[in-house]
This record gives structure tokens, C-alpha cells and sequence, in this order.
């Protein structure tokens, strides 16, 4: 099994920036880690992922602005995100999936909030 850990939420203003990490621990040969948000009324919705090879893909909404990183001997996961607007807060969520796209552990989420 896998157990998955997020930090690094929190308030932050628009246009600023946070850091979340994952942590992962148990079984933790992983082919892929992925990062997902949930805001309230809305559904879950892929952020980032990448795999340990390092291949990411990101949201068309987060280009540009988000970057996914992965430290394998820290068994981590990061997520940089920057130029935050009010679209981005939301519950972030890191996952475990295996090389067919399917998620078999999930962490328990961080909050992140935009607001002045």
C-alpha cells in the first residue's frame, strides 16, 4: 500500500505563489503521481501529473504558471504554482496511479485559498 501526504496550503494573495508537496511512504515504487483540485459544487479535475521518468502533463489552465516536479529519492512529489488567481482555490489532492492512468492511493488534500 501507499500512503500519500500533502502540505504547503494556505492563504495566499492573488498573483502570489505557494509550493505543495507530497510525500509518498509504504510501497512506494510509483509510475506516475498526479495532483488534482477540488472547488466546492465542482468536480475533481487534474492539475499535473508526472511520471518517474519524469514525462508531465498539465491542465491548459495551469500552463505556464504551474510547474510539477518529482524528487524519487525523497519519494515526492512538488507542485509549484504561481500567478494563483480565484479559479485556483480549491482542495488539492496528490494521487498514486500505475502506467495505465488508474489512481490507486490518494492523499488527503490541502486547502488553497486566493484572496486579498
Amino acid at each position: 500500500q501507499v500512503q500519500l501526504v500533502e502540505s504547503g496550503g494556505g492563504l495566499v494573495q492573488p498573483g502570489g505563489s505557494l509550493r505543495l508537496s507530497c510525500v509518498a511512504s509504504g510501497r512506494i515504487f510509483i509510475y506516475a503521481m498526479g495532483w488534482y483540485r477540488q472547488a466546492p459544487g465542482k468536480q475533481r479535475e487534474l492539475v499535473a501529473s508526472i511520471t518517474r521518468g519524469g514525462s508531465t502533463k498539465y491542465a491548459d489552465s495551469v500552463k505556464g504558471r504551474f510547474t510539477v516536479s518529482r524528487d524519487n529519492a525523497k519519494n515526492t512529489v512538488y507542485l509549484q504554482m504561481n500567478s494563483l488567481n480565484a479559479e485556483d482555490a480549491a482542495v488539492y489532492y496528490c494521487n498514486a496511479e500505475d502506467p495505465y492512468g488508474s489512481a490507486y492511493a490518494w492523499g488527503q488534500g490541502t486547502q488553497v485559498t486566493v484572496s486579498s
